[in-house]
C-alpha cells in the first residue's frame, strides 16, 4: 500500500488518497514542526516589536497613531494568543485552527497599516507584505494549501485598499506587482518543501513496514506483534473489550517440506498466509503474526468466545479451501491447519502471555484429536475443583479430553 501511495506522492497531490495516512502525516509532521512554529512566533514578535520602534524614530508623523492601533490592538495579541497555543498542552488541538485565522488577521493588520501610511512612507511598510507572505509559507507549520489561502487573504485585502483608491495608483499597482511576485516564488518554495516531507514521510513508513514483515509470509514479524500486541492489549484494558488469540499450525508442515522440497514449502507459506489473514481479522485492529515456522498467530481486539470460535472455523474451511495436495498429511489428501482459540478479557489483568499460553493448549488438543480442526480455551468457572473447558465438535470431544489430562474436560 505504502508503495503505491508513493507514486501518487510523487505526483502533483499534496494529499495522500487514505485517510488514515493523511491523518498520520498531519500528526508527525506538527508534532515535529511545533518547537520551530514556537520559536518563528517568537521571531514574529520581536520583529513587530522592532518595526514599531523603527517607525517610531524613522517615520515622525501624526499619522503613527493608527498604525499603532493596528499593531498593538491586533498583530501583537494574535502572536501573543499563538505562542500561548504552541504550549505542548494545547498545541494539538487548538494550534492549526487558530493560526489559520490569526495569520491572515495579522496580514490584513500589516494592510491596514500601509492605508495610513503616507506616499513617501508607503514603500516601505508596504514591503512588510513580502516578509509576511514568506513568513506565511515558511515559519508557521501551515500546510501548502492553508498558507496559499492565508496569502490570497493578504492580496485580496491589498487589492480592495487599492481598487478603494486608500492607495495611490502607481505605488498600488507596483506593490501589487511585487506581492503577486513574491507568492510565485514563496508558494513554489511551500509546495516542493511539502512534497519532499510527505515523500520522506512515506519512505520512513515504508521502512518501518518492511523492517516489522516477515519477508517471506507478508504478515508481521515477531518484533512487531510483540509492540502492535502491547498496544493492543493496553487499549483493550482501557475499553474492557475481550481479546482473542488464534494460533494456527500447518499440519504435518515437515512431511510436506520432506515430500515436496523446501521452495515448495515457502511457497506454501506465501499463499496460505494471506488467506488466513483474510480469514482470522476483522477490522484494521486485529494483528495476525508468523509467530515462528509454520506457526501463524491472530491477535484479535474486541473479539469474544463466539467470534473467536467462528474465525477459527473459518481459517480451518479457507486454508481447506485451497486444495493444495499434501499427500503426506494423515489428516487428509490436501493442506490443512490445526487452531487453537482463547479469550480472555484485558480489563482483569490478563495479558498476552497468558493468552498465547492458553491457545497453545487448545492447539495441542486440536491436534491431538487429529488435526484439521479447531478447539477454544474456556477459562475454569470460578471456585474450588473447578475444571478447564474446551470447546470442539462433539465427535471430537472424548478423544480431546484423553488428550487434555486429568482436573479438564471437553464440551460440544
Amino acid at each position: 500500500m505504502v508503495g503505491t501511495v508513493l507514486a501518487a506522492a510523487r505526483r502533483l497531490r499534496l494529499r495522500f488518497p487514505d485517510a488514515g495516512l493523511e491523518r498520520q502525516f498531519t500528526g508527525s509532521y506538527r508534532a515535529a514542526a511545533r518547537p520551530w512554529v514556537r520559536i518563528s512566533i517568537l521571531v514574529a514578535l520581536c520583529t513587530t516589536l522592532g518595526f514599531a520602534v523603527i517607525d517610531h524614530w524613522l517615520l515622525v508623523g501624526p499619522r503613527l497613531a493608527h498604525p499603532d492601533l493596528w499593531r498593538f490592538g491586533l498583530q501583537i495579541p494574535l502572536i501573543l494568543i499563538m505562542t500561548v497555543l504552541t504550549s505542548p498542552r494545547l498545541y494539538a488541538r487548538w494550534y492549526s485552527p487558530a493560526i489559520q485565522i490569526a495569520a491572515p488577521l495579522f496580514g490584513v493588520g500589516t494592510v491596514l497599516m500601509a492605508v495610513e501610511a503616507t506616499p513617501a512612507q508607503l514603500p516601505l511598510i508596504a514591503a512588510r507584505l513580502v516578509l509576511a507572505a514568506f513568513f506565511f509559507y515558511f515559519m508557521l507549520g501551515l500546510s501548502f494549501g492553508a498558507a496559499l489561502r492565508t496569502n490570497a487573504a493578504l492580496i485580496a485585502a491589498y487589492a480592495i485598499a487599492a481598487l478603494s483608491g486608500a492607495i495611490a495608483f502607481p505605488v498600488a499597482v507596483y506593490s501589487l506587482f511585487v506581492l503577486l511576485c513574491a507568492n510565485v516564488i514563496g508558494a513554489a518554495g511551500c509546495y516542493a518543501l511539502e512534497h519532499a516531507n510527505r515523500v520522506a514521510f512515506l519512505e520512513r513508513q515504508r521502512l518501518k513496514e518492511m523492517a516489522s514483515r516477515d519477508a517471506l509470509t507478508g504478515l508481521s514479524n515477531r518484533a512487531a506483534l510483540e509492540e502492535q500486541a502491547q498496544a493492543l492489549w493496553q487499549q483493550a484494558r482501557i475499553s474492557g473489550e475481550p481479546v482473542s488469540v488464534l494460533l494456527i499450525d500447518i499440519d504435518y508442515f515437515k512431511a510436506y517440506n520432506d515430500r515436496y522440497g523446501h521452495l515448495a514449502g515457502d511457497y506454501c507459506l506465501r499463499v496460505v498466509a494471506p488467506v488466513i489473514h483474510a480469514a482470522a481479522t476483522r477490522h484494521a485492529r486485529d494483528i495476525v503474526a508468523r509467530y515462528g515456522g509454520e506457526e501463524i498467530i491472530a491477535v484479535l481486539s474486541g473479539c469474544d468466545r463466539a467470534t473467536a470460535s467462528a474465525a477459527a472455523a473459518t481459517v480451518v474451511a479457507a486454508v481447506k479451501a485451497l486444495n493444495i495436495e499434501h499427500l503426506a498429511s494423515q489428516a487428509g489428501s490436501c493442506l490443512t491447519v490445526s487452531v487453537g482459540a482463547a479469550t480472555l478479557s484485558a480489563a482483569d489483568g490478563h495479558g498476552q502471555e497468558q493468552a498465547v499460553r492458553l491457545a497453545d493448549i487448545a492447539l495441542y488438543a486440536a491436534k491431538a484429536r487429529g488435526r484439521d480442526g479447531w478447539m477454544a480455551y474456556d477459562p475454569p468457572a470460578a471456585g474450588p475443583g473447578a475444571e478447564t473447558t474446551f470447546e470442539a465438535d462433539a465427535a471430537a470431544a472424548a478423544e480431546a479430553a484423553a488428550a487434555a489430562g486429568a482436573g479438564q474436560r471437553l464440551s460440544a
